[in-house]
């Protein structure tokens, strides 16, 4: 749990120094691509697995566009304008827009006092790591445009969450996932050309291609495997408090390594955002185990 809750945290930082020295979407394609590869090979060529049926990648492809293209590719786009611990604490949001969406569109009023206060805390820490970020010191160009991508890209993983829980799709989830980042490297790619945003790739600087080998490596592969590792090992209440360290992570190393402002206020607003989603997180929990418990009339 500490690799996964560590390591992901530093990918923020290391998609950050990528974008500074290359197009986003161009290096997020690579990454995508590189990534992807490993896992579709391990599983085709070791575990002997057949390719996807037309049904399974339609939806494969749905799941790409959202939680690939939409939440990796956007957020890793609003790293180009905003700093790096805000663009990953609002990506840490998702569990709140999740139960906004429900309680909009699937009319799901099982929510309790709780849930509302955790959203509550939630925005309180957002707004204040953005007033910090956005009217403390110098602004930097595109700011706002960049807090606008990466709300899309959490809302974007949070449609795919949704849609992954209503519709079980009966392949290997990993192996589903090295297709989804082929996928999605594939239409990244043809956004970047497209839009005439790339460089050739004898000018990719060498800190680039380290940025990216950390995100391959460290980020997909040795991470993948220790999560799931402490998923299978761990009670689910300890293992998903990985979640609420990587922004944390992403901060503290950003305003390490790369000079990112980092102050007191910043960091209450990092801790209530986080508290916030525990909270929701802990009260969907206990609405469930309420409703198991509750015996038949």
């Amino acid at each position: 749990m500490a690799t996964t809750s560590i390591v992901w945290g530093t990918t923020w930082v290391a998609s950050k120094v990528a974008v500074s020295q290359m197009p986003a979407f161009q290096m997020a394609s690579i990454r995508q691509f590189l990534g992807g590869i490993c896992f579709v090979l391990f599983f085709m060529l070791y575990k002997k697995l057949p390719l996807p049926t037309a049904k399974q990648f339609l939806l494969l492809l749905i799941m790409s566009l959202l939680m690939f293209v939409g939440a990796n590719g956007l957020s890793t786009w609003s790293l180009q304008y905003i700093p790096t611990g805000l663009s990953s604490l609002i990506g840490a949001l998702y569990p709140l827009s999740v139960v906004i969406i429900e309680m909009l569109f699937f009319k799901n009023n099982n929510v309790s006092v709780l849930t509302f206060a955790g959203l509550l805390l939630g925005i309180v820490g957002i707004g204040i790591v953005f007033y910090e970020n956005a009217f403390q010191g110098i602004r930097p160009p595109g700011f706002f445009l960049g807090v606008l991508l990466s709300f899309i890209a959490m809302l974007t993983w949070s449609a795919g969450t949704l849609i992954i829980a209503r519709n079980k799709l009966k392949i290997n989830p990993y192996y589903a996932t090295g297709w989804q980042m082929l996928i999605s490297a594939a239409i990244m790619f043809a956004i970047a050309v497209i839009s005439n945003d790339t460089i050739p790739v004898s000018q990719i600087s060498g800190k680039a291609w380290l940025a990216l080998a950390h995100l391959v490596i460290s980020g997909s592969l040795i991470t993948f495997a220790a999560f799931i590792y402490s998923m299978k090992k761990l009670p689910p209440a300890l293992f998903s408090l990985y979640a609420y360290f990587n922004p944390l992570v992403a901060i503290v190393t950003a305003g390490l390594l790369l000079g990112e402002k980092l102050n007191i206020h910043i960091l209450w607003g990092a801790i209530v955002t986080l508290l916030g989603v525990f909270l929701v997180n802990y009260s969907i929990r206990k609405n469930r185990q309420d409703v198991i418990a509750e015996p038949e009339q």
